[in-house]
């Protein structure tokens, strides 16, 4: 599940460590009724690709990078500066995860994330993702899945 760190953001719960303890045989120190959802994590796919020309993978080297900071935000990337991003593999190059109280904090916490990220030297969709976590269906959650589709059709 790439989608993992949103769920380990909101139960805070480390998935990826109960899976490996469970594997060794351990068992869990919790159960279902132990987990409360009371809060919201979105998280956003960087892909190496150009938005604009219909989603068009970008290979080359990393001449800039920062990657945003801060109490509960979280970047799961295998980027550095003067990285090769190759052109054989999956677009993603990192997921951008942030966590909140509630929806419209999260919203507002993500996009000041993805403003901080800086990736260059290679196309990127963060500009696409900053737009679609503004547009007014996305903040009223009135989005459906044919949402970018039909963005693209406007």
């Amino acid at each position: 599940q790439v989608e993992h760190p949103v769920t380990e953001m909101v139960t805070n719960i480390d998935l990826v460590k109960w899976q490996i303890r469970i594997a060794a045989g351990l068992p869990m120190d919790f159960t279902q009724a132990d987990i409360r959802l009371d809060s919201c994590a979105i998280e956003c796919r960087i892909n190496a690709e150009n938005p604009d020309l219909n989603f068009r993978p970008s290979c080359g080297r990393i001449s800039l990078l920062h990657i945003p900071g801060g109490p509960r935000v979280r970047f799961d990337t295998a980027l550095y500066q003067d990285y090769q991003v190759p052109p054989f593999y999956d677009s993603m190059i990192g997921k951008l995860i942030v966590y909140a109280t509630n929806r419209e904090q999260a919203i507002r916490k993500m996009k000041a994330a993805l403003c901080e990220t800086i990736v260059e030297g290679i196309e990127n969709n963060r500009e696409l993702q900053v737009d679609l976590i503004s547009e007014p269906e996305f903040l009223d959650g009135s989005y459906t899945t044919d949402f970018l589709a039909r963005r693209e059709q406007k």
